[in-house]
């Protein structure tokens, strides 16, 4: 989320899209009304007429799986009718750079220049810029980048500078943004209204009404979660959003931003510590086998040329002080090689994991915090996945589908050898510690209650087993020791762990070698305020190098109302929502991310009742922390067009070479899908994981030609372990159900509130029939397509509000920049009971 939720009040105009916010994120509605409350519009962009529709000043319809086609209409409409912003696109993006003459993109086989068919993945060289110029480093005494050939870092190559070509007329047919003026030319009105089954005139309404913030006082907001996410192109429908705000100037404004909407689970957080398998904590890449098998490597090829992430070997070396303190030297790369690797095959990520649970690859899996066999998609093979496994570790509140895998109708306890262990977690209001919202926010919750029976904090759990493992290995041995018996392990307070001294860790200190004091529980070292004072040199540690200043108070470390993150002082001087010391927001407190692309190449801001940072002439004024160089050894630096400090150009990407399956979003079908390409000459992306898996079990329209998205309800959360527990929630929304048009309901012959059965190659659910108006037919191509949703909360687990696993039916097939899977489109068929 590059804003936040309080900042929503000063957008003109509000676009949901993949979001139900008034049912799902409803703390956002508040928000959203204080918009409204002062002139701004909203639009709702959903297959379905949800309470947010309701709500919204425009509802347009959409069929899922075409949020791309939807997109690219609104990039080829806004750049016909001349609604870009002109200044900000020109100084602050990659407009103006030139491809590489090799750039190309292919409509009738539907592919962009360098994809490797046999592979099916893409060598990205020919989608990167024509250079006009390098330079080096300069890492001479004084110089800039001193720092990399100081004693103590370890030797890499620094990067080459390329300087880019660039055409500040934007007529070179080969600069960015006359490549994207021809590739979304094909995206027109007839033709987007016709692939996403909308009305023409509508669909031109709601382009003008989100163009209009192209104009430089303006800034719409866009609000989304898993509906963009949760598809095989889901990381290009978030490419899409970017591109969008940028087109328009809307990132880094007040009332701007692409802003995912996350969940209570503490989904930003979990995110943040590198839950996905390419990611350590603080979004720095894993080591991998076949590119970084060494620290040298790994600062080579993730080091940028320029911009902050110059910065990485300090976050990189930094990080592993944390892991393994004292035993981490220069002479050893710091313990780099104890790190793990990440091989080229097999896949490891969650869809991987379970085939190779079901080839007998994977014998033991750790199931914490979460419930594949009602979460993850074609549930039902991952239950038979499960039982190859010699054992499975489950920890969770209550006894989940995946804690009693063995009791689903589909299994016979008889035939499974697995041994479960269930270790049961303390609930949130059990313990204290941090989670994030939405807007990446850092607070401390309290501790409400003791947690009950047995159950215990998580960080309890990982610390039996933690030291029990190390006792092993100490006493017994084993292959390759080291990783285990050097990680530092000091998160105690009076012998017991402790969230706050891990705390410390995350934040980062200056290391000399001594632990923390677990008597008195204070850190013998300074706490760093900023991640500008990270070293190279091991002089630092640091275990998540993007949240440095959130525990940085060294006068009370161990009292969370002292530290930043447990602000809670709500003072709001400029008015805009930014309230600064309320909780930290991450990095540096900065509110806004981007925010100097708020004003203009002068430092003047485009909207001068919306001031994040300004340039008097003599220095710049900060109401959110500067998302940029605003001083240099003590003197200020002028404007200038570095807006996007995190990339190496720092310029924003429209055209991004970082993409696996193209450089543009390009629209393609779902998987599975009830119609055929319009766009291009290829029905699916090339791109998409796992689709070679026999258990996919691929459906056809023709025998399945219904299309389905799956949803939350208010009334539950998630696989609905806690929320089934309580009967007045029972009582509210007592059973799933699939909702139904009226038109598809009298073409089956099925009446409100009938059992119905929903079927595919994967599996079947009986579930009750919702008939209702809130969905429409679509027509795509001229043809009638249905559409209907799935409510994912119930399964055989628990006393109350059972029901059948609807994720038995969304194939097990992946993006492939992160391996999300396809919830959001595939197909069905429904008969009445």
């Amino acid at each position: 989320m590059t804003n936040h939720y309080c900042d929503m009040q000063n957008a003109d105009v509000i676009m949901t899209i993949g979001s139900n916010n008034v049912e799902n994120h409803p703390v956002s509605s508040k928000w959203v009304q204080k918009a409204l409350d002062r002139g701004a519009t909203w639009i709702v962009v959903d297959p379905r007429y949800t309470r947010s529709a309701e709500m919204a000043d425009i509802y347009c319809p959409i069929r899922s799986g075409t949020d791309i086609a939807f997109y690219g209409g609104l990039f080829n409409y806004i750049i016909e009718h001349d609604l870009w912003q002109h200044e900000y696109v020109l100084n602050y993006t990659n407009a103006s750079y030139l491809l590489d003459e090799q750039y190309s993109f292919d409509v009738n086989e539907g592919i962009f220049s360098g994809f490797n068919e046999e592979t099916a993945t893409y060598d990205n060289h020919s989608w990167h810029y024509q250079v006009e110029s390098t330079k080096t480093w300069d890492t001479s005494e004084g110089g800039a980048y001193a720092w990399a050939a100081a004693p103590g870092v370890p030797e890499f190559t620094p990067p080459t500078v390329e300087v880019p070509k660039r055409d500040m007329t934007l007529q070179d047919p080969m600069c960015v943004f006359q490549q994207m003026k021809k590739h979304y030319s094909r995206y027109d009105l007839d033709t987007v209204s016709s692939v996403c089954g909308m009305d023409k005139d509508l669909l031109e309404k709601v382009y003008a009404t989100y163009a209009s913030t192209g104009a430089p006082d303006k800034s719409g907001t866009i609000l989304y979660a898993l509906g963009q996410t949760q598809h095989t192109y889901g990381a290009q429908n978030c490419r899409s959003m970017g591109i969008l705000q940028l087109l328009l100037g809307n990132v880094g404004v007040a009332g701007g931003g692409v802003n995912a909407l996350r969940g209570e689970p503490n989904v930003q957080g979990a995110t943040d510590m590198g839950m996905l398998v390419a990611n350590q904590p603080g979004y720095l890449n894993w080591p991998t086998e076949y590119g970084t098998p060494s620290l040298r490597k790994w600062c080579e090829k993730e080091t940028y040329s320029d911009g902050y992430y110059t910065n990485k070997p300090k976050f990189v070396v930094s990080a592993l002080k944390e892991w393994f303190g004292d035993a981490a030297t220069v002479d050893n790369d710091y313990g780099y090689d104890w790190w793990p690797k990440v091989p080229k095959s097999p896949d490891y990520s969650i869809i991987g994991s379970f085939e190779l649970m079901s080839q007998g690859v994977i014998k033991g899996y750790f199931n914490w915090g979460m419930n594949p066999c009602h979460s993850a998609p074609n549930a039902s093979n991952v239950r038979k996945a499960m039982a190859n496994l010699d054992w499975l570790v489950v920890a969770d509140w209550v006894e989940t589908e995946s804690a009693c895998f063995w009791k689903a109708p589909d299994m016979n306890p008889a035939d499974i050898d697995t041994t479960v262990y269930f270790l049961p977690a303390a609930l949130i209001y059990e313990k204290p510690g941090i989670i994030l919202n939405s807007g990446r926010w850092l607070q401390w919750r309290y501790q409400a209650v003791e947690p009950w029976d047995e159950a215990k904090p998580d960080y309890e759990i990982c610390d039996v087993l933690w030291t029990a493992i190390v006792d092993l290995y100490k006493k017994e041995g084993g292959v390759a020791p080291e990783p285990i018996v050097n990680t530092k392990w000091d998160y105690y307070v009076d012998g017991k762990i402790d969230p706050r001294p891990v705390a410390w860790a995350l934040n980062g200190y200056v290391y000399d070698g001594t632990e923390c004091d677990t008597t008195s529980a204070a850190p013998k070292t300074e706490l760093l305020s900023s991640f500008a004072n990270l070293k190279a040199d091991g002089s630092t540690a640091c275990g998540m190098w993007i949240y440095t200043g959130f525990w940085a108070n060294n006068d009370a470390p161990l009292d969370p109302a002292e530290q930043a993150v447990g602000s809670r002082v709500a003072d709001d001087p400029t008015g805009l929502g930014l309230h600064p010391k309320w909780s930290f927001a991450w990095p540096l407190n900065r509110r806004i991310i981007y925010n100097r692309a708020s004003a203009d190449m002068q430092g003047k801001p485009w909207n001068p009742d919306r001031v994040l940072v300004e340039w008097t002439g003599e220095k710049w004024v900060q109401n959110d922390v500067g998302d940029f160089v605003a001083v240099s050894n003590g003197t200020p630096v002028p404007p200038n067009d570095k807006a996007f400090m995190m990339l190496w150009e720092q310029n924003a990407r429209l055209e991004s070479y970082g993409m696996g399956d193209g450089p543009l979003p390009e629209h393609y079908e779902p998987f599975e899908s009830p119609s055929d390409n319009q766009m291009n000459g290829r029905q699916n992306s090339p791109c998409v994981r796992f689709a070679e898996f026999e258990s996919v079990k691929r459906g056809d329209r023709s025998e399945f030609p219904i299309a389905v998205t799956t949803y939350s309800v208010t009334e539950h959360w998630q696989t609905g372990g806690q929320t089934r527990t309580c009967p007045a929630l029972n009582e509210a929304m007592p059973q799933q159900f699939v909702e139904m048009s009226l038109e598809l309901a009298e073409e089956k012959g099925i009446k409100n509130g009938e059992k119905v059965r929903v079927r595919n190659n994967r599996g079947e659910v009986e579930v009750m029939a919702l008939v209702t108006p809130r969905f429409k037919p679509f027509t795509v191509n001229g043809e009638t397509v249905h559409q209907v949703g799935m409510t994912h909360h119930f399964g055989w687990a628990g006393e109350y509000a059972t029901g059948d696993i609807v994720n038995d039916l969304p194939p097990n097939v992946g993006d492939p920049n992160c391996w999300v899977p396809e919830y959001k489109a595939f197909l069905v068929d429904i008969e009445k009971i």
